[in-house]
């Protein structure tokens, strides 16, 4: 993680961050780590809290890291150098942060994620493929959600946008490559993308020898 934050505390107000949208994904992140029904989360970059917040809510003990002490996490570190020992948590996650890193240093995070986990990691990644969204209704079964996505080949060349060096599905980091390269230090269990947000990337990882 760099040394100098990206991101102003005043980023996180309610009113400018937390869209319709992410509140999705805030409770996709909290449906797939109570999935793994851990003793101990260890979240990467917190920012506004709302995920350790919610956790609290349903018996789910989760500490913070991050390199801003206005954001008050737990523990004061970066990414790329996690001040704990090996397997010191259940679960380490990372939901909308390493995309805030060039991509090698995101892999280097990614590794100290799964050196500090005893058994997962779950991040969750912008993927800028193009898709097609629908929802269809099926009396008496109910709501079920289709996304198509459009061919690769229309995807775009990301620049540096003040947050984000690289985003799945731009040219350079397609989702196979993306995938493949964090792969090398645990075994990706599954992804998919957010139904209602397909922004969100979701990514389930077990550690390699579990």
């Amino acid at each position: 993680m760099s040394n100098v934050k990206q991101v102003d505390k005043a980023h996180y107000e309610f009113s400018r961050y937390m869209s319709k949208e992410r509140w999705t994904s805030t409770w996709h992140q909290l449906d797939e780590i109570q999935k793994l029904n851990p003793e101990s989360v260890l979240e990467i970059g917190p920012g506004p809290g709302f995920f350790k917040a919610m956790a609290k809510q349903i018996g789910i003990e989760v500490k913070t890291l991050d390199l801003d002490p206005d954001l008050e996490p737990d523990y004061l570190g970066s990414a790329t150098s996690i001040p704990l020992p090996d397997s010191s948590f259940d679960v380490v996650c990372a939901f909308q942060m390493l995309e805030h890193l060039p991509y090698e240093t995101a892999l280097q995070a990614f590794q100290e994620m799964t050196r500090v986990s005893r058994s997962n990691v779950v991040i969750s990644l912008p993927d800028a493929g193009r898709a097609w969204r629908n929802q269809i209704h099926i009396p008496p079964f109910g709501h079920f959600w289709m996304t198509i996505p459009l061919p690769f080949w229309m995807a775009k060349t990301h620049k540096f946008d003040g947050q984000h060096y690289w985003e799945i599905n731009k040219r350079n980091y397609s989702l196979s490559r993306v995938m493949r390269d964090f792969s090398q230090e645990a075994e990706l269990l599954r992804t998919f993308r957010v139904p209602e947000n397909p922004y969100h990337r979701f990514a389930l990882f077990q550690k390699n020898g579990m």
